[in-house]
């Protein structure tokens, strides 16, 4: 009996009980629920719903204070920098206004005469001198007072090297006053022998230079108020024929300048 024919496709129905699973499909509900406490080989990783991490971290400090502490330091310094700024805001415009009211000058002064009453070597190879020296000073301003305070001071100078020093005297000024002042000066210095064969050979020429210097300090008077003090600093350069003592010495050349220090 001849065998039925096979089919060509047979169909194959699959198992209702079989189970088809994609591995590309994300998982809708969890293997291990969220909220359980279920034990695992390395220890309970999701015991009560915190990240292992959170467990090692130092505890928090609150910071809050640091903003409001700088805070006021700014403000501080920026109070102090704003007064600082109209404190010099108020002086600059008080002496803008007093030197465009009261137009302040410098005085002038000339050297008018110079004598050496002592100008010798001595047994110790110093050099000793005395010389009297009469300045004029003028007081070009109209409606300013100058007070000379004491602790003045006046030196003769040849080639960087003080001959002799002495106190200019304290006296006041008044406005468009000039005003002539001797002033008495001596001194030492021990290279006296190198220092005189110097002098001696500019002697030969006829033309010493010489160096007048004056440090004094002053109180400026305006309408009867005193104010506060600064320093006049004059320098005078000098050319003189000789240094000879009790000799008339004639003053070849004189040019002073002055400088004020607050």
């Amino acid at each position: 009996m001849p065998s039925d024919p096979m089919p060509v496709n047979p169909r194959i129905h699959p198992n209702p009980t079989s189970i088809v699973i994609d591995k590309g499909a994300k998982p809708t509900v969890p293997l291990v629920p969220r909220n359980s406490s279920i034990p695992s080989d390395k220890g309970d990783v999701m015991g009560n719903n915190q990240p292992p991490f959170q467990q090692s971290l130092p505890p928090f400090r609150s910071l809050t204070r640091t903003p409001k502490r700088r805070s006021c330091c700014c403000r501080v310094i920026c109070c102090i920098l704003s007064l600082l700024l109209v404190f010099l805001l108020v002086i600059g415009i008080l002496v803008l206004v007093f030197f465009l009211v009261f137009h302040p000058k410098v005085p002038n002064y000339s050297v008018d005469r110079l004598r050496i009453t002592d100008f010798r070597l001595n047994l110790d190879l110093s050099l000793y001198a005395r010389f009297n020296v009469r300045v004029t000073a003028k007081n070009p301003n109209k409606k300013i007072g100058i007070y000379y305070d004491k602790g003045g001071k006046m030196s003769v100078w040849y080639m960087k090297t003080r001959l002799c020093q002495g106190s200019f005297p304290a006296f006041y000024q008044g406005p468009l006053n000039t005003t002539a002042t001797d002033v008495s000066l001596s001194g030492q210095n021990q290279y006296g022998k190198t220092l005189m064969q110097a002098l001696q050979q500019q002697q030969q020429t006829g033309n010493i230079p010489l160096e007048l210097k004056v440090d004094q300090p002053v109180s400026i008077r305006v309408q009867g108020i005193k104010l506060g003090k600064v320093r006049f600093l004059v320098n005078c350069k000098l050319t003189v024929d000789s240094l000879n003592s009790n000799n008339a010495i004639s003053i070849k050349a004189s040019n002073c300048n002055i400088r004020v220090k607050l």
